[in-house]
């Protein structure tokens, strides 16, 4: 058997890990199974929040609240960024 060295996403690191854990098997061992997986159907790519997860809370210096009041502060954060674009 061959080595490959590859470099994965911390997320990805840390689900493999989990999984090696709970299963008792090696990281190795998950990867080659999940590898040998046929790929996702085209139409289940899985949830939002699985797609979109590692992006949740990037962002800093915005308000809380944003998503349910987002036309009491769209206006002034459109203002500000082209205020910044000069």
């Amino acid at each position: 058997m061959k080595t490959l060295t590859v470099r994965l996403p911390d997320s990805l690191v840390t689900e493999i890990e989990h999984e090696s854990r709970a299963r008792s098997v090696s990281k190795s061992d998950v990867v080659r199974e999940r590898l040998r997986q046929s790929p996702r159907p085209p139409g289940k790519r899985g949830t939002m929040r699985e797609l979109l997860g590692d992006l949740i809370g990037s962002v800093e210096g915005l308000p809380t609240d944003l998503a349910r009041n987002k036309k009491k502060y769209l206006p002034g954060l459109i203002r500000a960024k082209k205020l910044h674009r000069r």
